[in-house]
């Protein structure tokens, strides 16, 4: 950043947001949030420039724009292909640039990729091209909460890390005041109906902030802690979650946004479960959330993502029925999460859906095996599920993913030959799939998922080479085994999942010797 020229203009806004009309109602959205925020000890951040609400009594525009520009401690541009055709939000960036070379140009990506949605100029600084960092509002990045707090970021010189901890204390002390709040509301509702009728919309949107709390602690909250290790500190906090959702008994009057939230938060507690070794409670879990899928689909089934959720869940509950030993009704649930899969359209096919066929017929693979099915059909399962992960590899985003799912595909793919008496095929097979997920581990040593995935296939491989009486081969894929089991345990020592396989893993080694 260079330095403000001398002719620059006193900061008379915090910013200048700049947008094609296209995008108005986010810029409105995102003019009303900012002039809104606070931080303790620090005045708001108001006012904020936008030409809607500060030009209406302007005689002249291009001269309001200019002094209002002249007039800003930072400009926001609002990315996206709009923005990028227009050209006075090209010009507002070249002449904020030009008036104030040291003060901060904020990117806000809306929609399409940065390529598409960037204007010209802002691509362009000092005469060397780069690409700015972005607040990135799109579905699946940032999200708005994060994203807004970006922005916040760049105009206060306040950390990120510092403003998303005040944001979540916040947002606390809002759903322990809106639960009295509910209390009071009960006392008022014996008293009155017509004040309970005005007090529905307000206790409606209590009651989204109040899940969308519980949102956060459950999916944002959990993956943080998940990274350093203490997945136990959220114990009490599904207890009470479930408790709350475990009583929402008829889903038909809950809001599409709401039954959303409900999976997300339920999906997610159903896998601390699991990663607990309570499987009986991850089913319970697991349950649920294919009771809230179901509810969804039936307000829109013309929505195939909703029939893909349908199916996923279906698959959630097959695989741990597996795991609780009921092979019955897993191979049903598997065939139910087959059939809702075959009822998606055949064009456009989204990469998430490819994933599940591929899951879900891997698990008919290993599913027709483990009831005595037919080793025929088993084999053709597996051979089809590794076409469809193979299919993905082109995909950079899916690669990896397809890769995790092939070496599981390829192990049971070994079981399947090895039942229809075709040990060459099984031992190339097994190879294949150890090999597969000893490249992802050297790809990223540090991906606990893949690193849990290689302890799962040396040890399963183990005990087929003590089955075999290959002692050696089964002491040498023990110690890699082991090596995995120590390390996931050291990073999180309340994944019972994880524990459990360390003491499996050491039970195998004694009796090898």
């Amino acid at each position: 950043m260079g330095e403000e020229p001398e002719h620059s203009a006193p900061a008379r806004y915090r910013a200048f947001i700049s947008y094609s009309h296209a995008d108005a109602q986010f810029a409105a959205w995102l003019h009303r949030k900012l002039e809104r925020w606070s931080l303790p000890g620090q005045p708001r951040l108001t006012p904020i420039f936008i030409d809607r609400a500060e030009l209406a009594a302007g005689p002249d525009l291009s001269a309001s724009v200019r002094e209002a520009l002249a007039g800003s401690a930072a400009l926001i541009v609002l990315a996206s292909p709009a923005a990028r055709a227009s050209r006075w939000v090209a010009q507002e960036v070249t002449l904020f640039r030009e008036l104030h070379p040291g003060r901060p140009v904020l990117a806000a990506l809306l929609a399409g990729e940065p390529a598409e949605a960037f204007p010209e100029p802002l691509l362009v600084h000092g005469g060397q091209a780069f690409e700015p960092l972005a607040a990135d509002f799109r579905e699946g990045h940032d999200g708005k909460r994060l994203a807004l707090l970006k922005i916040v970021a760049g105009l206060t010189a306040q950390p990120l890390d510092r403003l998303v901890q005040r944001d979540a204390q916040s947002r606390q002390r809002r759903v322990m005041g809106i639960t009295a709040g509910a209390l009071l509301l009960s006392l008022i509702l014996a008293a009155a109906l017509i004040i309970a009728l005005r007090a529905r919309a307000e206790a409606d949107r209590q009651r989204a902030e109040a899940e969308g709390m519980v949102e956060f602690m459950l999916t944002d909250l959990r993956d943080k802690l998940k990274g350093v290790g203490r997945l136990d500190v959220m114990g009490t906090v599904n207890q009470r979650a479930m408790r709350y959702y475990g009583g929402q008994r008829d889903l038909a009057n809950l809001n599409p946004d709401s039954l959303n939230r409900r999976s997300r938060v339920i999906e997610a507690m159903g896998e601390d479960d699991e990663n607990r070794g309570d499987i009986d409670a991850a089913f319970a879990k697991y349950s649920e959330l294919q009771r809230t899928t179901e509810a969804l689909w039936v307000k829109d089934k013309t929505n195939p993502d909703r029939l893909y959720a349908l199916a996923m869940s279906e698959n959630r509950l097959a695989l741990t029925e597996t795991t609780r030993g009921r092979i019955g009704p897993a191979f049903e649930r598997f065939h139910n999460a087959a059939r809702l899969l075959d009822q998606l359209p055949a064009a456009p096919v989204k990469p998430a859906w490819q994933t599940l066929r591929s899951l879900v017929t891997g698990n008919l693979c290993a599913i027709a095996l483990k009831a005595r099915g037919s080793p025929q059909e088993a084999v053709d399962n597996c051979q089809r599920a590794i076409v469809l992960a193979q299919g993905q590899l082109a995909d950079p985003a899916q690669a990896n993913a397809a890769r995790y799912d092939l070496a599981f595909h390829h192990l049971w793919l070994g079981e399947a030959w090895q039942a229809i008496a075709q040990p060459a095929k099984a031992q190339a097979a097994r190879d294949r799939g150890l090999a597969i997920s000893a490249e992802l581990i050297a790809t990223d040593p540090k991906n606990m998922q893949w690193r849990e995935q290689h302890m799962e296939v040396c040890f399963s491989l183990a005990r087929i080479a003590r089955d075999r009486g290959d002692r050696a081969r089964a002491r040498s894929l023990l110690d890699l085994a082991a090596d995995d089991a120590a390390l996931l345990v050291l990073h999180d020592r309340s994944n019972r999942y994880w524990a459990d396989y360390q003491l499996k893993i050491s039970a195998l080694m004694k009796e090898i010797g």
